[in-house]
């Protein structure tokens, strides 16, 4: 599908969203390592689950509102409402102020405003663009939001600590910008919804109620619940990128030389090289994930989940061994690979599982994996005050390898199940 034939909608959405997302990941990569140095570790992990959790809750909300309220609503209600946000989140880290309790809330609210924004976003794509050119306008979008991973934290590993209230500031305006574009140049594409005719239809609780039945699916298949457990245990590795990694470069990576040139050398340490750790990691995703995906291929599904596993624990461990830049670098290598393994493959491994008639409820409940991920997390912070950093990443390699064990499981038991359906269709046919 080329740039010509595209609905203007997606045209302004990928300018605006592309300075929002530059912009976002000039911050928030580095929140981790403000909030630990204002509350301590502790309070820090503890206050960033409560965030999760309550992102987690609200989000449920997000797809009934940009259903039931239109999608440009919802888009410029809430790029509204991040700019207000953003007005508070630099006021609480500006010359003349400064609130460590303010700047969580508000960056907590932004989290909020996301959770309101992005599933009218997608709902917009899936409204004005065929089902053939959707995957492709998707991987358009991924590619953006990729390349503000790599260029946002370089920017903000410099900006973030000696200019964060200009940075805020420029938040400000864009948000502002953004929401003003997305008002005079983007259409309602939201199907018009008849009248309700049941009352319950119509309320906001019974949908979230009725978002949390899919759930149910879990208790009723082994296979599955094996599939989410998994998936839950080897997202506490992935989710550290900006948590416990930004925490450790923080406090342990000294500032050392990365090149030497006769009289010249480059030197950085601690919050820059994790931006450079985030900026590598996005780049690698933005560059090979097409080229992993067909890949991975080759293989069997069982050995791309275990092995994805693997090279995640792997990662920890090489992490957890030395503050040496290089071996920095590489174990992102080896956290990105585990990433790009998978990342083809698991909606359509999730398909094969689910019934046809219940796809929808399958994929709903799929989630999972991350939502609980990412609301346990955050404890990895303080984790280290207890256990200090080097059985913190020891843990999480365990708990990596541990996943694989689930696949391992969830493969047997698939297997074992297909013989068995096997041997009942002979039977049926003899």
């Amino acid at each position: 599908m080329k740039w010509r034939d595209w609905d203007i909608n997606l045209k302004v959405r990928l300018l605006g969203e592309g300075a929002n997302n530059l912009l976002f990941w000039m911050f928030f990569p580095f929140m981790a390592i403000y909030f630990s140095q204002s509350f301590g570790k502790e309070m820090a992990g503890l206050l960033l689950v409560a965030t999760q959790f309550i992102s987690v809750v609200l989000g449920l909300v997000g797809g009934y509102c940009a259903d039931h309220f239109g999608r440009k609503r919802m888009m410029v209600l809430s790029t509204l409402g991040q700019g207000i946000t953003f007005i508070f989140f630099a006021l609480a880290n500006s010359p003349w102020y400064s609130s460590p309790v303010l700047t969580f809330i508000s960056f907590t609210v932004l989290g909020l405003c996301g959770n309101f924004y992005w599933p009218a976003s997608h709902a917009m794509v899936a409204d004005v663009v065929d089902a053939k050119h959707r995957n492709h306008i998707f991987a358009v979008f991924y590619t953006s939001i990729n390349i503000s991973v790599v260029l946002g934290p370089i920017i903000g590993g410099f900006l973030f600590f000696s200019a964060r209230f200009a940075l805020l500031a420029a938040c400000v305006l864009t948000s502002f910008a953004v929401a003003a574009v997305l008002q005079l140049f983007v259409h309602e594409t939201a199907p018009v919804r008849k009248k309700v005719v049941a009352e319950e239809t119509a309320k906001w609780t019974r949908y979230v109620l009725n978002q949390l039945s899919d759930y149910k699916v879990i208790a009723k298949d082994r296979l599955f619940l094996l599939f989410i457990l998994a998936g839950v245990l080897v997202a506490q590795t992935f989710m550290q990128l900006d948590l416990l990694i930004a925490v450790y470069a923080n406090d342990k990576v000294p500032t050392q030389t990365i090149i030497h040139l006769g009289n010249w050398s480059l030197q950085a340490g601690g919050s820059k090289i994790f931006s450079w750790l985030v900026s590598e990691n996005g780049f690698l995703v933005a560059l090979l994930t097409v080229l992993m995906t067909k890949w991975m291929g080759r293989y069997k599904e069982r050995s791309v989940f275990i092995g994805s596993c693997l090279f995640y624990g792997v990662s920890m461990l090489v992490m957890s061994v030395s503050v040496n830049i290089w071996i920095l670098f590489l174990s992102i290598v080896l956290f990105t690979s585990a990433e790009l393994m998978v990342v083809g493959i698991q909606e359509g491994f999730v398909s094969k599982l689910a019934p046809e008639n219940m796809r929808g409820q399958y994929f709903a409940a799929s989630s999972l994996r991350f939502t609980i991920g990412r609301m346990i997390a955050p404890m990895s912070i303080p984790l280290t005050v207890w256990m200090g950093y080097s059985w913190t990443f020891v843990i999480l390699a365990l708990l990596a390898f541990l996943g694989a064990g689930f696949y391992a499981a969830m493969f047997y038991q698939k297997e074992k199940l297909e013989v068995q359906e096997e041997i009942q269709i002979k039977s049926v046919l003899d």
